[in-house]
C-alpha cells in the first residue's frame, strides 16, 4: 500500500491507500452474510461486518504525525495473526478472519480540501476505522463441555485511540487471546493466562512472532477442566440474586472498600442482561425451581460482554471468566476474595 502523505479534517493524518470506493463491493458481502446472524456473532455492540480484502482495498492507513511513518494497518494485523495461527497448529482446519469494525473517520485527499461537502466526489473521500475486532476458529480441534462443543479460537483487537498517533513512531498496541467459542451461542470463553492485552509491535512479523509466543503458553487441557467444573456447581434463585445485587452494587463501593475485592468490569447494563436472560436464555436460563449451573451463569455473563465496544471486549470477556472462577473457589470454600459476591 502507497503510504503518501494525506491532509485528513479528522484530528489524526493517514496515508493513501487505494481511493474510498463508493460501493464497497467487498463491505457489501459480508453485510450480506453476516448480518443475518448478527445475534450469533463474537461481538456485537456498535460495530459491522467486513472482509480482509475491503480492509486492504477500500480503507486508507493512518500515519504518525511528527514523521508520517506508516501505522500497521488492521489488515496486516489480522494476517499477521491468522499466519501464526496456522502456522502453530499445522495440519488443522484454520478459518478465514471473521472481522468486526466501528468508529470510522473520514478525511479528504489535498485537491479536495477546500470543497463544499456537498462537492465531493467518491474518490475525493478518505476513510478508516479506529477499531476492529476478529476471530479466527480451528473447527478441528473441539471439545464437549457440559453437553455445548466449544471450538479453539484465536482473538484480537486493535484501536488506534490506544497509540499517540500525534508523536512520532513508536510501537504501537495490540491485544491477542486464545481460547474457546461456544458453539452453541459463539460466546467466548477467554481465560486470563490466555490473554496478552499489550503486545508492542512496530511491524507485522513481531506480532507473528508474539502470537506464536503465547499460543506455545496456552494450556488447552487446563482450561477445558476448569469450564468442566463449572457444570458441577450450582446456584439456587438466593445465590443467583445475590450475586446479582453485589454486581451492581460493586460500582459504588468506597475506594478503599472495593481495593478489598477482586476487580470487576461487568457494566449495570450487562448485568440487567443476565437478569433477563435467567429467565428467557434457550439454551442457559435457569430451571423451573430456580436453580442454575454455574457453566450456564457463566455463559449469561460471557453472551452479555459479547454487547462490549471492540476496545474494551476482549478485557471485559477474560474478567468474566476470572469472576466466575472466583465465584466457583467461593462456593467450593476455598480462599477467594469472592467470597464476597456470595453474601
Amino acid at each position: 500500500m502507497d503510504t503518501a502523505a494525506l491532509t485528513a479534517t479528522s484530528s489524526l493524518p493517514t496515508a493513501r491507500g487505494m481511493q474510498a470506493n463508493e460501493t464497497r463491493p467487498h463491505l457489501q458481502v459480508a453485510l450480506t452474510s453476516e448480518e443475518e446472524r448478527h445475534e450469533r456473532s463474537f461481538i456485537t455492540a456498535n460495530s459491522q461486518p467486513i472482509t480482509l480484502g475491503s480492509l486492504g482495498a477500500d480503507y486508507i492507513t493512518p500515519v504518525f504525525a511528527r514523521d508520517n511513518e506508516v501505522c500497521v494497518s488492521h489488515n496486516i494485523f489480522i494476517g499477521a495473526v491468522h499466519d501464526a495461527v496456522k502456522e502453530f497448529y499445522h495440519g488443522e482446519t484454520v478459518d478465514e478472519p471473521l472481522i468486526r469494525v466501528s468508529h470510522i473517520i473520514k478525511g479528504r485527499i489535498p485537491e479536495a480540501i477546500h470543497k463544499k461537502a456537498s462537492e465531493l466526489l467518491p474518490s475525493d473521500i478518505t476513510e478508516y476505522y479506529e477499531r476492529s475486532a476478529f476471530c479466527i476458529n480451528v473447527p478441528s480441534i473441539v471439545q464437549d463441555v457440559n453437553g455445548n462443543p466449544l471450538n479453539l479460537t484465536v482473538v484480537g483487537v486493535k484501536s488506534y485511540g490506544r497509540d499517540n498517533l500525534g508523536g512520532r513512531l513508536t510501537p504501537q498496541k495490540f491485544s491477542v487471546a486464545v481460547g474457546f467459542q461456544n458453539t452453541v451461542c459463539c460466546n467466548m470463553c477467554i481465560f486470563t493466562d490466555g490473554y496478552k492485552e499489550d503486545i508492542r509491535a512496530l511491524r507485522g512479523h513481531e506480532i507473528y512472532h508474539a502470537t506464536l509466543a503465547l499460543l506455545n503458553m496456552f494450556d488447552m487441557a487446563k482450561q477445558i477442566s476448569l469450564l468442566r467444573n463449572l457444570g458441577g456447581l450450582m446456584l439456587d434463585e438466593r445465590q443467583f440474586c445475590q450475586i446479582l445485587g453485589r454486581m451492581r452494587l460493586y460500582g459504588f463501593l468506597p475506594a478503599e472498600m472495593q481495593r478489598g475485592i477482586p476487580q470487576m468490569l461487568i457494566t449495570d447494563s450487562q448485568i440487567n442482561n443476565v437478569a433477563r436472560q435467567y429467565f428467557r436464555d434457550d439454551n442457559f436460563r435457569a430451571e423451573d425451581n430456580g436453580t442454575i449451573s454455574l457453566w450456564n451463569f457463566y455463559n449469561l455473563i460471557t453472551g452479555a460482554t459479547k454487547n462490549s465496544y471492540i476496545d474494551t471486549f476482549l478485557q471485559r470477556s477474560a474478567n468474566s471468566t476470572e469472576t466466575v472462577m472466583g465465584i466457583a473457589s467461593a462456593l467450593r470454600d476455598e480462599d477467594s476474595g469472592y467470597k464476597w459476591f456470595l453474601g
